[in-house]
């Protein structure tokens, strides 16, 4: 009984360090998520008066721009994967790697070759443990993305646009796959079309955001061309789409890892609660034999006078 008690003992401390720990991460992930969030809201602006002003020229001006125009033949598409670079964070990371495979599987059914660009620690581990080629990986800024890691990742993939399917490493279109955050309890995986460019009102990109409400567009005049303007606000306009993806999945991660790490600890009282009760059931059931030795021999001793 003594060595059972013992163990019943080590698991119940073994579970109050566990919660300990799992409280801590809980409580940083709660105060991470609010910065997240934050930061999407300062973000919103600077998307929205990009996106009216490309809304604008692609609206008010009939020019034929390489990014905006659809290509007649399709051959290769490129799959950007937001994860994260720290797991503990629930189906986080699985649900957008599974939900970036599934696109690949459509886009080849439908004829084409994919090439894969990876962001996250956890996106390159999973191709690299299944000896499968990614096109271009970043990690180290997933937590608290930096802009500069936003403009890395879409010059690259305006440089794979710009070479064409029909050139190595080239492509004919790019989806973004990222975590949506929608609350503190639900994030969605979300694909979005990024290139040929699809032109989204300002209202979708402030409601993804999370702000208010947008003005009308005012009436805007093009120096020294529309062509010009075009050149010029496109490339932003696709930093500014892969910034958003990048605190979006930040921000769904941490709060992936909050209710991650509040399951956990929730699990661990739990633990605590049923190790407790069979320690002290243990316990009793050893108090209990004692005081039943101790009867027989007070009865043996009184049988033998």
């Amino acid at each position: 009984m003594g060595a059972q008690l013992r163990v019943y003992k080590q698991k119940i401390s073994s579970a109050q360090t566990t919660k300990k720990i799992t409280k801590a991460m809980e409580l940083i992930a709660a105060s991470r998520i609010q910065k997240a969030m934050a930061r999407v809201r300062a973000s919103s602006p600077f998307a929205r008066a990009v996106t009216r002003a490309v809304s604008a020229v692609a609206t008010h001006s009939n020019i034929q721009h390489p990014l905006t125009t659809e290509r007649e033949t399709i051959r290769r598409s490129a799959v950007v994967i937001f994860a994260s670079d720290r797991g503990l964070a629930g189906a986080f990371n699985s649900q957008i790697l599974r939900e970036g495979m599934q696109l690949g599987e459509l886009l080849r059914s439908q004829g084409k070759d994919v090439e894969y660009f990876l962001v996250g620690r956890k996106a390159v581990g999973y191709f690299q443990f299944r000896r499968m080629a990614a096109a271009g990986e970043w990690i180290g800024d997933t937590d608290t993305p930096h802009f500069n890691t936003a403009e890395q990742i879409a010059g690259a993939l305006l440089d794979a646009y710009d070479r064409g399917g029909e050139e190595e490493g080239g492509v004919d279109e790019i989806h973004l796959v990222f975590n949506r955050f929608v609350s503190m309890m639900t994030q969605e995986p979300q694909t979005v079309r990024l290139l040929p460019l699809e032109v989204v009102e300002a209202d979708e990109v402030v409601e993804s955001a999370g702000a208010g409400p947008s003005q009308v567009y005012p009436l805007y005049e093009f120096e020294p061309s529309p062509e010009v303007v075009l050149d010029a606000l496109l490339p932003v306009y696709v930093q500014s789409r892969v910034f958003n993806a990048l605190l979006q999945s930040s921000a769904a991660k941490h709060a992936a890892t909050q209710k991650a790490m509040k399951s956990a600890s929730d699990n661990a009282d739990k633990l605590i609660t049923d190790y407790t009760r069979l320690r002290n059931n243990a316990r009793q059931a050893e108090i209990t034999q004692q005081i039943a030795e101790i009867v027989g021999g007070a009865d043996a001793l009184a049988s033998g006078k």
